[in-house]
């Protein structure tokens, strides 16, 4: 690939990566949604349209982008977190395809089938690299954070969670916040690098492939999604100059390889825990036999 389609590539992989940690926010607490693509497509038609009748400054439509996102996943939550799990991602996928018929239907706002050009003053490194980290030091903050351990606790069994005293719906709901900001955030700087929107932007092959991302970097760390939207969206395009139109067959073939060799993704901590250890085992047998000598004497 030349120079220029690598900055681009790249760029989009950003975006990408924003937008699976938006669907990261809702599975961390044990929630499977695509609704981060409907938050994005609401942020980034909403910033056309008040950037081409009011002037909005980027500044301003990137913070409009979150606090619309954030707000859109209260109502969500609001409306969708007493389903079941399977019914709650139905109706996430259905938001998509609603928020497409939308578009369609509110041409005075969105352009309809013609769709909207966008400012690209927001479709820079640094806009992206500062909203990237920002977010990256937000979800590093709340891992380690008793939100963090509550919404560890939801996802593994929402019932012993209750009985410790934690609130499932209080913590999806945090959840569901945090997706609508990224994802917010993520239709923003979308629109701005593509500088045009219409119908099928913001449509359910873009929540596959951020719904890919996250399961192919880790669903168990913050940092697994950034990961595997950066991956899985080069991979691609590393492929295409080989494979040509086969591309996408061996972008899926390696995609299940890892999903049944790496289950937990390319990002997995414990895997790492356990590579430790054992390096730690082919210590010399003084160290590891002095070791054991003093939990001996510990335990007794």
């Amino acid at each position: 690939m030349s120079t220029t389609a690598w900055i681009i590539t790249l760029q989009f992989a950003g975006v990408n990566a924003l937008f699976a940690l938006g669907v990261y926010a809702s599975l961390w607490t044990g929630v499977l949604s695509l609704a981060p693509i409907f938050f994005g497509a609401v942020g980034a038609f909403t910033f056309g349209y008040l950037a081409a009748t009011l002037g909005l400054p980027p500044f301003l439509g990137l913070v409009l982008g979150i606090v619309l996102g954030a707000f859109l996943g209260v109502v969500t939550a609001g409306i969708v977190i007493r389903l079941s799990s399977h019914y709650l991602a139905m109706a996430t996928i259905a938001m998509v395809l609603i928020g497409r018929v939308l578009i369609l239907n509110l041409p005075e706002y969105t352009g309809g089938a013609a769709g909207t050009l966008i400012p690209g003053d927001l479709g820079t490194w640094p806009w992206l690299l500062g909203t990237l980290v920002i977010a990256g030091f937000v979800m590093s903050r709340l891992a380690g954070s008793r939100f963090g351990f509550a919404a560890d606790a939801v996802r593994e069994d929402p019932a012993v969670a209750q009985t410790l005293g934690v609130s499932p719906r209080h913590i999806q709901l945090v959840g569901f916040i945090l997706s609508g900001a990224f994802s917010g955030a993520a239709g923003v700087m979308q629109a701005s690098f593509l500088q045009y929107i219409g119908p099928d932007t913001f449509y359910t092959h873009l929540g596959f492939v951020t719904l890919a991302a996250v399961v192919l970097g880790g669903a168990f760390h913050w940092a697994g999604p950034i990961v595997g939207a950066v991956v899985f969206t080069i991979l691609p395009e590393l492929l295409r100059d080989v494979m040509g139109d086969y591309d996408r067959v061996v972008t899926g073939v390696l995609l299940v390889l890892i999903i049944i060799y790496m289950p937990r993704g390319l990002v997995d901590l414990r895997r790492f825990r356990l590579l430790r250890r054992r390096s730690r085992g082919s210590e010399p047998s003084g160290v590891s036999a002095s070791r054991e000598s003093a939990n001996q004497e510990v335990l007794s």
